[in-house]
């Protein structure tokens, strides 16, 4: 029986040296760089040459390699279970503008923390900062400010802290919080009123223009000769001592289609791209202003934005890509088949022949109107079969060009 159990506390004194050195090696493993296990690679194997060769200079590169791994173990230890959380001023953006980065480290233990080193990514730059020792419940404060530069969506973290030696032979690292996408928003500029579109539908919205038939009512005026005698209103009319003639709101549909060309090789450069990008975000920020229905298209991204905010952050997510089907109306038409009007925005490289070829499957009953971006060219309108042609040759240009085909 007292065998029986000097072999179970064996096998459990067992089990636990192995948990124990599973950790340590999952802890070794993450905890020590390539350059590192360089240097512990080099005192051994300077440790080996010694015993064979006896020369001295091989025990002097033992002992500093040997110093340097003990230093760097020594320097990484410490209490680092931080707490941490960032915020910041503003998540959606123009560019040009200033966001302000809060990140706030506490420490909730009861003994203090050692100190260590903040990592904070913003897009590609690391704004790093020193973390001192925390006593129990203490916190510390730092603010980071960044410009906004191009259009985009920017990762803001995670912030994560950093833990080791100068030398970078051992390096503890923990992720505290996670990142916060900031959206930095294209340019805009404000369009009229769209009312073109099919008029007298049930589900259309009313356009301010005033007519004698439709459906929603507007109001009264006199007979005048030619007036369809349907549209007289006899209550009105037997009291005025006149004949009157009901008046209507005219309502257009709304169901609008917004496709961009996101192939680099239409557009001569950067920032050709980024206009198209401000012409096709600002046609959508009117048409969902007015509560029109809206699908937005560009490259493989396929959305039904609500508003005008989740339509600008999809723009700003809006990126070249090569592989983009060069019949845009294609992929547009899988998500859209009814709709009223086809915006499609394309480069100033797109020939016109296949922006003619893509425009032929598009319904017969909608409107198609291709804008197409010619940085420095006039601005200008052609009318072909079956679409219009819009040439933007700057942002400024597309009120005037949206204004005329109203």
């Amino acid at each position: 029986m007292r065998q029986l159990h000097t072999t179970r506390r064996t096998g459990a004194f067992q089990r636990s040296l192995r948990r124990i050195g599973r950790r340590a090696g999952r802890l070794v493993t993450s905890t020590v760089s390539p350059l590192g296990w360089l240097v512990i690679v080099l005192a051994i194997a300077s440790g080996v040459a010694f015993a064979r060769l006896g020369w001295h200079e091989l025990l002097a590169m033992v002992v500093v390699f040997a110093t340097m791994v003990v230093c760097a173990i020594a320097m990484s230890l410490g209490n680092t279970a931080f707490k941490a959380s960032i915020a910041v001023s503003r998540r959606r953006v123009a560019v040009s503008d200033t966001v302000d980065v809060d990140v706030n480290v506490d420490n909730p233990g009861r003994t203090p923390t050692a100190s260590a080193r903040g990592d904070l990514p913003i897009g590609g730059h690391h704004e790093r900062f020193t973390i001192p020792i925390l006593a129990a419940g203490q916190s510390r404060h730092t603010s980071v400010q960044f410009t906004a530069v191009a259009r985009g969506v920017l990762p803001v973290g995670p912030l994560s802290i950093r833990k080791g030696d100068p030398f970078g032979l051992i390096r503890r690292e923990r992720r505290l919080a996670e990142h916060i996408d900031v959206f930095i928003h294209p340019r805009t500029v404000m369009l009229d009123t769209l009312n073109a579109g099919i008029p007298r539908d049930l589900e259309g919205q009313p356009s301010g223009e005033i007519v004698d038939d439709d459906l929603d009512f507007y109001g009264l005026r006199e007979y005048e000769p030619g007036d369809d005698v349907r549209n007289v209103h006899w209550l009105s009319s037997a009291k005025t001592g006149s004949l009157m003639i009901r008046q209507y709101e005219a309502t257009r549909r709304t169901d609008t289609a917004l496709t961009i060309g996101v192939d680099p090789n239409d557009y001569r450069d950067a920032g050709e791209f980024e206009l198209a990008v401000s012409v096709h975000a600002s046609i959508g920020v009117q048409c969902l202003q007015q509560g029109r229905p809206v699908t937005a298209h560009a490259g493989i991204m396929h959305t039904t934005p609500r508003h005008a905010t989740e339509f600008l952050d999809g723009c700003s997510a809006i990126t070249p890509d090569i592989d983009d089907n060069p019949n845009l109306s294609q992929g547009t038409l899988v998500h859209a088949p009814d709709a009223t009007f086809y915006f499609f925005t394309v480069g100033g490289l797109k020939p016109i022949d296949v922006i003619k070829r893509m425009t032929l499957a598009l319904p017969a009953s909608a409107t198609c109107v291709v804008l197409q971006t010619a940085p420095g060219q006039p601005r200008g309108i052609t009318r072909y079969a079956g679409f219009t042609l819009a040439t933007v040759g700057d942002l400024t240009d597309l009120p005037i060009i949206m204004g005329v085909l109203a």
